[in-house]
């Protein structure tokens, strides 16, 4: 078996008296001041963000005024930040923010797939129902950059294109937020066509700290992040839907945690000031599995969720009882053959995270 040099162990799947199968990553906990307070892996290894980085590219709507001028919603907001499971109240979200944004749901460039919500599918598949772009994943985001493009007053079209006025100004606004330089940052294609960024573990981790501790932005721009962090924690349900981490782990903090997941085995989390203990600063974690993450992405894939809750338990974040509770089904677990016997578990790699704050 090999790893890339800068990953480690991150969760074992044990069958019997041995380990059969090791998952390898990388994490790194920063916090709004830029210190690295803790790492697995490899905190410099670059990597792209995926759709982890959906709040941070909502920020240039809300700091621009976009949230007054079309009068949207905490839990529009919320949807425009999501990967949603394509059920029938996100396609109406996202159908609600075109009709206020002056745009069509013909104008979005994500395009089609059904809904990662089995029910919604089955129930459209049964009454002969085709998918349209509102059901697609990422709606919620492209209906908030046509928002942007309408707020800018530049055009529609080619929206998605790295030249558009509108995507320019959401790199510029990656950039400030993780600390890297727009020169620096690798540019790729997201599976829905738009610009997807890479940057160090460090830097992503950096950008959801100052996401969540926005006091040394600049006003506009930290009252944005403090709205799309209240949407998220308000709205979990638009964020991603019935089952799956980032609604369960943001319905499980009360509002202490903000979480977005990403596609090949990213995964994003921010805690807000307070969040472990009364003067406790707000820190930004950043997750990669490095094999993209086997299993079900809806639902936190095979080891990512399992890490992610770890990593939130050793810090004081998340309680056994929330574990055995909510999220039993996504935290460290016996694994079952198809007669339901057990053969053995999912759990993290033994490690310890060494946190001074």
């Amino acid at each position: 078996m090999t790893k890339p040099a800068f990953h480690v162990p991150l969760v074992e799947a044990w069958r019997g008296p041995i380990v059969e199968s090791i998952m390898y990553g990388s994490a790194a906990i920063v916090d709004s001041h830029g210190r690295l307070l803790a790492a697995l892996g490899d905190p410099g290894g670059i990597t792209y963000l995926r759709s982890s980085s959906k709040p941070i590219q909502a920020i240039p709507l809300v700091e621009r005024g976009g949230m007054d001028a079309f009068g949207l919603t905490d839990q529009e907001l919320a949807l425009i930040c999501a990967s949603h499971s394509g059920m029938d109240e996100h396609a109406a979200v996202a159908a609600s923010i075109q009709r206020k944004a002056g745009v069509t749901e013909s104008d979005l460039m994500c395009g089609v797939h059904p809904p990662t919500h089995r029910e919604t599918h089955l129930r459209m598949t049964m009454r002969g129902e085709e998918p349209t772009s509102n059901r697609h994943n990422c709606s919620g985001k492209h209906s908030g950059m046509l928002a942007l493009a309408q707020q800018m007053q530049v055009p529609t079209a080619d929206y998605i294109q790295p030249d558009h006025p509108i995507q320019k100004v959401i790199l510029q606004t990656f950039s400030e937020m993780s600390g890297v330089p727009v020169e620096q940052i690798p540019v790729g294609v997201d599976g829905c066509s738009v610009p997807v960024f890479a940057v160090p573990m460090y830097n992503g981790a950096l950008a959801f700290a100052r996401l969540c501790d926005p006091s040394g932005l600049a006003e506009n721009r930290a009252a944005a992040c403090r709205r799309i962090t209240h949407a998220m924690a308000s709205h979990p349900d638009m964020v991603a839907g019935p089952g799956r981490f980032d609604t369960l782990i943001m319905q499980v903090g009360g509002g202490r945690i903000i979480s977005k997941g990403g596609a090949e085995g990213y995964q994003a989390m921010g805690l807000l000031p307070d969040a472990l203990f009364p003067g406790s600063p707000a820190l930004g974690i950043a997750i990669k599995i490095s094999d993209g993450d086997q299993g079900d992405y809806y639902t936190g894939g095979r080891a990512r969720s399992i890490i992610s809750i770890e990593i939130l338990q050793q810090l004081g974040a998340i309680t056994q009882e929330e574990i055995d509770g909510p999220l039993a089904k996504l935290a460290a677990r016996p694994t079952y053959n198809w007669r339901k016997v057990q053969i053995g578990e999912l759990r993290p790699a033994a490690f310890s995270l060494a946190v001074s704050f």
